[in-house]
């Protein structure tokens, strides 16, 4: 009986210590990645960063995203829901991580609409359509054509502005920043340069709702 209470201890207390190390690791990753989103303010946000929302508003949400992720297609109308319940209060800047397989070319195709000024409306056509495009998680630029129809695109001039150096170099960049960051999954959010403390919709919520109230405090 006395092994049996002294085997049920010690397992209680190696439970204990792992659970105090997983949340001191996780503690410190997130200390890790504030710090990095502190001394690289400037990887952020760039001039090329597509934006939604009043250029002076007081939350900015910076989003890394790749279009083929689930996850950010799941997420994206929950974002436009959050910025519609505050007007003129939140802004989104979208930055590029195109992770998997075949998104760096949906993002090019992304750019090139943005030249004709459709760029909002192509992402949420084929962010609504994920599914066809992009199954198993691999997108096929392919299949993205229909859902670009009837946006008023020219698609013979996207089809040619997509292979631009240009754009390489903005999608370039926006990886070698989202490497400074430390930013290894999609979607990343930083609220006023702030990272999640941990990933969910939630806690997004949780820190805009902060930087709400630190922007009427002042």
């Amino acid at each position: 009986m006395k092994h049996k209470t002294l085997l049920i201890g010690t397992v209680v207390v190696l439970l204990l210590i792992f659970v105090v190390a997983t949340l001191a690791y996780k503690t410190e990753k997130i200390d890790q990645s504030a710090q990095l989103a502190a001394a690289n303010s400037a990887a952020l946000v760039r001039m090329h960063s597509p934006s939604l929302g009043r250029a002076d508003a007081p939350v900015v949400i910076v989003e890394f995203l790749d279009p083929a992720c689930e996850t950010c297609g799941a997420l994206y109308p929950l974002v436009k829901d959050l910025m519609d319940a505050h007007p003129d209060k939140i802004r989104l800047v979208l930055r590029y991580a195109p992770f998997h397989q075949g998104a760096d070319l949906v993002v090019a195709a992304l750019e090139a609409a943005r030249l004709q000024g459709k760029f909002w409306p192509a992402l949420e056509a084929l962010l609504a359509n994920q599914h066809h495009w992009a199954p198993h998680h691999t997108a096929q630029v392919a299949l993205i054509w229909p859902h670009l129809e009837g946006l008023g695109l020219n698609l013979a001039q996207l089809r040619t502005d997509m292979m631009s150096p240009a754009i390489a170099q903005i999608i370039a960049q926006d990886l070698a920043d989202a490497d400074t960051l430390a930013v290894t999954k999609t979607p990343e959010f930083f609220v006023n340069g702030k990272p999640l403390p941990r990933f969910g919709f939630d806690q997004l919520k949780i820190l805009v709702d902060e930087a709400l109230r630190d922007a009427q405090r002042r």
